[in-house]
């Protein structure tokens, strides 16, 4: 039989059924509820030790048989039949809660597909049982069972909204490559004119099963060079700027293709905006890669002069030739300590999102072709749509625009 996974009070149901049948064994109780006798025995002794009960007194039992008085014949008689007919009421009232625990202990082992409320319980059986029986059999309260049955209507009404909303998340998921998580959904949302709360979207989003991408291992291809000349770290990891164009920041990573083939990426971030400023993609790793990519990045801010370009300490960012390009652009070298991923933490978190949401749990982008296509869809729409945590939830674009115009605002 395959390991199942039981609900605290599927297994509180089921120590409850058993204690409260006299003479039961283990099997029986098991057979009924489709578990294992050795589970069940397990569950009822782990119970009793919490209660600091013992296995002597732990289960209603036959009681020690009292005397009776001797009295008139008559009266003996009507005491007699007085002592049966609370015997049998006793026992009709066990074997109905019993009858009880034993459908709610199959009712809720069924909690891994849907989550049933006790108050659910109760309705479902109140044609069969007194509803105040089962509210004392199940430990609720009567009159919050009725404040619950009162809510069916709103709650009726929210699942309708949840399928709704539901749907427009599915749909921006969809349209994000099934990147966004719940955070960059509920601002999508909200851009849509929705006023929502991200807890409600987190659940929403479990409850249909609408997931983002998770984060895959990364490769390294940092290779340092020892003969290069030290550079100080001038960001001290602080990847944020209050101004565009003045810091930006650095790094590779490899694109696997079909074959065990790979091209590789140099891309150049905006520390105000986390924008891709300049990109690169070739067959090596050489040091024309990262220049080419710096080189666009001064193409498209108009210039980097003044600007910090800070990069890990891979061989070609310690280059020679790199060091003249950064000098003739005016660019000042920043370099974060040797073998510490965390002095360009934004660079390879940028990259991780890059390969998890275009590769989608595929190990290669096939041929080149298609690699170069794809990455370039996906740094287009970085810049123009991907909603980014560190902007507020806006694009990179988005963020720079918005605050452009608050300085012309101030300016006027």
């Amino acid at each position: 039989m395959a390991m199942k996974d039981y609900s605290d009070e599927f297994k509180a149901y089921a120590v409850a059924l058993y204690e409260s049948t006299p003479g039961a064994i283990y099997k029986s109780i098991a057979a009924d509820l489709g578990i294992n006798r050795a589970t069940l025995r397990e569950w009822v002794l782990r119970d009793r030790e919490r209660r600091g009960v013992t296995s002597s007194s732990a289960k209603p039992g036959a009681q020690p048989r009292q005397a009776v008085p001797s009295v008139d014949p008559d009266e003996r008689v009507r005491q007699l039949e007085a002592r049966v007919a609370e015997l049998e009421a006793s026992e009709r009232k066990l074997a109905t809660e019993r009858d009880i625990l034993r459908k709610a202990a199959k009712y809720f082992a069924g909690g891994d597909e849907l989550v049933r409320s006790r108050f659910q319980f109760v309705d479902d059986h109140r044609s069969t049982y007194e509803v105040k029986r089962l509210c004392q059999v199940l430990d609720v309260n009567r009159s919050s069972y009725y404040k619950w049955l009162a809510g069916a209507e709103a709650r009726t009404m929210r699942q309708r909204e949840d399928r709704i909303l539901a749907e427009e998340i599915r749909e921006i998921h969809s349209e994000s490559g099934g990147a966004y998580g719940s955070p960059r959904v509920t601002a999508e949302l909200r851009e849509n004119g929705r006023r929502v709360n991200e807890k409600r979207i987190a659940r929403i989003m479990r409850t249909f099963s609408i997931t983002g991408i998770r984060l895959r291992r990364r490769v390294r291809t940092t290779v340092p060079d020892p003969a290069t000349s030290p550079v100080p770290d001038l960001l001290q990891r602080d990847f944020t700027d209050t101004e565009p164009g003045r810091k930006c920041m650095g790094d590779i990573t490899n694109l696997p293709l079909a074959g065990g083939q790979f091209l590789y990426l140099a891309t150049v971030l905006d520390c105000f905006s986390r924008k891709v400023v300049g990109w690169s993609i070739a067959d090596h790793m050489r040091t024309s890669l990262v220049a080419d990519a710096l080189r666009m990045a001064a193409s498209t801010r108009g210039g980097l002069d003044g600007a910090v370009f800070h990069s890990d300490h891979g061989a070609q960012y310690g280059s020679r030739a790199f060091a003249d390009l950064c000098d003739q652009l005016g660019v000042t070298r920043s370099m974060g300590a040797v073998g510490t991923s965390a002095d360009n933490a934004a660079c390879e978190s940028f990259h991780a999102s890059l390969k998890r949401e275009t590769l989608h749990d595929t190990h290669d982008y096939g041929d080149a072709s298609t690699c170069r296509r794809t990455v370039f869809a996906w740094l287009t729409r970085y810049n123009t749509r991907r909603r980014h945590s560190a902007n507020g939830h806006l694009s990179p674009n988005a963020h720079e625009h918005r605050h452009h115009t608050a300085k012309l605002t101030l300016a006027a």
